[in-house]
């Protein structure tokens, strides 16, 4: 598995980084297994793995501590911090004190004394981010933290952070987690280019949008997810923008096939095969799922491939608005009621 830089840090991390989301209630609640999976992707290449606080209330961050149990110093460990972590108001968002008293806790989660990459979850309307990039800017002075991130910031966001940065004197971002697959493609048209034009890493997350790229929804066998963590409009197989999946997928699949490829492998290379990309997030919640991930690393699709996919779904294009993760706010009703 080649590495990749992950932007201008100096750092090498693989083009997969394994995705803990998975570990623990909210997946596979086998803690055995979920470490030995863990100790496959390692033993397969992968030096990154990207969790967070909420996942499982803090058991994944719990189950990766205890799988790098003697390999940690091989391994650049991502964290994310924000997410509501009970219904106490102060325990969650970007306030400075929120932000120095959570990372204690992932400290102790992780078994560990220092986290490579600390990374906002979410950007906060509520929280100013010269506030937040300050209390990162001294974990990072203290050693507790090497290198700070974002996740799921607009292009006007990265840059308004990266500004904050430089006119204060403050650590930056040196990297940003946005989703991205063959059908989220909305970050190439601004989310892309800002983070290239900043020099930072971009960390990408749900490459087989939802399972929608894994072959687990097909036009024969279309059904909404049983799992109530799933937003039902992602899912909603009556909706015109998911049928319009439905149909891609079936493309997708024949061109998979053709190409000699699965469709997982696929999906998976298109999105490490962007310039602008560092590493496509993979979350297994078992061994075969990671098996069946794995040769994507090593796959690097034709310029053929490549413009047969783009007619399928046009660069810049999310074919379900509702897969995108970020703006949100800014297009809530209160946000934008006159």
């Amino acid at each position: 598995m080649e590495y990749r830089p992950l932007g201008r840090t100096g750092v090498q991390v693989s083009p997969l980084c394994l995705g803990a989301m998975m570990f623990g209630p909210w997946g596979n609640k086998d803690t055995a297994d979920s470490i030995r999976i863990v100790h496959r992707a390692l033993d397969a290449g992968i030096n990154f793995i990207d969790t967070a606080d909420v996942y499982s209330g803090g058991a994944s961050e719990e189950i990766v501590g205890q799988a790098l149990e003697g390999r940690r110093d091989d391994v650049f460990l991502a964290t994310k911090f924000f997410m509501p972590m009970s219904e106490d108001p102060n325990q969650r968002g970007g306030s400075r004190r929120w932000v120095i008293r959570e990372v204690e806790n992932s400290l102790r989660r992780l078994n560990t004394d220092y986290i490579d990459l600390y990374q906002v979850h979410r950007p906060s309307p509520d929280s100013d981010v010269e506030e937040t990039l300050g209390a990162l800017t001294d974990l990072v002075r203290q050693g507790k933290v090497r290198y700070i991130g974002s996740s799921s910031y607009s292009g006007s966001q990265i840059v308004e952070a990266q500004w904050a940065s430089r006119a204060r004197n403050l650590e930056r971002f040196v990297t940003e987690q946005p989703p991205y697959s063959i059908l989220v493609r909305g970050i190439e048209e601004d989310i892309l280019p800002t983070v290239q034009r900043h020099g930072m890493g971009t960390l990408t997350y749900s490459p087989l949008s939802g399972g929608w790229l894994s072959g687990r929804w097909r036009k024969d066998a279309a059904s909404v997810p049983a799992s109530s963590a799933r937003p039902g409009a992602r899912f909603d197989m009556t909706s015109p923008a998911n049928q319009r999946k439905l149909d891609i997928v079936e493309d997708l699949a024949q061109l998979a096939e053709q190409t000699g490829l699965t469709l997982i492998e696929l999906a998976i290379a298109f999105v490490i095969n962007h310039p602008g990309v560092t590493a496509a997030i993979v979350g297994p919640r078992t061994m075969e799922q990671l098996e069946s991930y794995l040769p994507a690393a090593d796959v690097t699709l034709s310029t053929d491939v490549l413009d047969r996919i783009d007619q399928l779904v046009a660069p810049g294009v999310t074919v379900n608005p509702d897969d995108n993760s970020y703006g949100t706010h800014e297009l809530a009703p209160a946000a934008r009621r006159r």
